[in-house]
């Protein structure tokens, strides 16, 4: 087994048990974010390697973007333009809800010099953690957290 930092063994170990109620679950197809301007969040993705697939479509309106990678996300776009802060990270009050996004990556330092010559901010990190495990934050246009996770080798 690969080795995992214990908020992602706990993770696991959660969808081990849904999993054994629902074995036809084989991965997670998306991940769906709220965003203001498809634009803006096209701009940004982009400079992080997904490609615009479709959009928008649909009642709500979404539109898709996919990394090479195979990261498939939905943009859902109905986000208030003057989003300052992220409801789930930037006030004291906490709500429930997903907070962030991770991405495996292989290289943190080179992830790390990347961001850097694109001009995205690193909002946390690299922080390394007791089983050697790395990773590093940054915010999208919208507020939104993207974590790079690099595990232990």
């Amino acid at each position: 087994m690969v080795r995992r930092c214990p908020r992602t063994l706990a993770i696991y170990k959660f969808f081990q048990k849904v999993n054994a109620k629902v074995k036809e679950i084989s991965g997670i197809n998306h991940i769906g974010v709220r965003v203001a301007s498809l634009e803006k969040a096209r701009a940004f993705y982009e400079k992080l390697g997904f490609e615009f697939i479709i959009g928008p479509i649909g009642p709500e309106p979404v539109a898709v973007m996919e990394h090479p990678s195979g990261v498939n996300i939905n943009f859902i776009l109905n986000a208030a333009p003057e989003n300052t802060k992220n409801l789930l990270m930037d006030i004291p009050e906490k709500h429930p809800g997903y907070t962030h996004i991770a991405l495996d990556v292989s290289d943190i330092k080179a992830v790390q010099a990347e961001l850097g010559n694109l001009g995205i901010e690193i909002t946390e990190g690299p922080i390394t953690l007791p089983d050697g495990a790395v990773m590093l934050f940054i915010r999208d246009q919208d507020r939104n957290v993207i974590e790079f996770h690099q595990n232990p080798k």
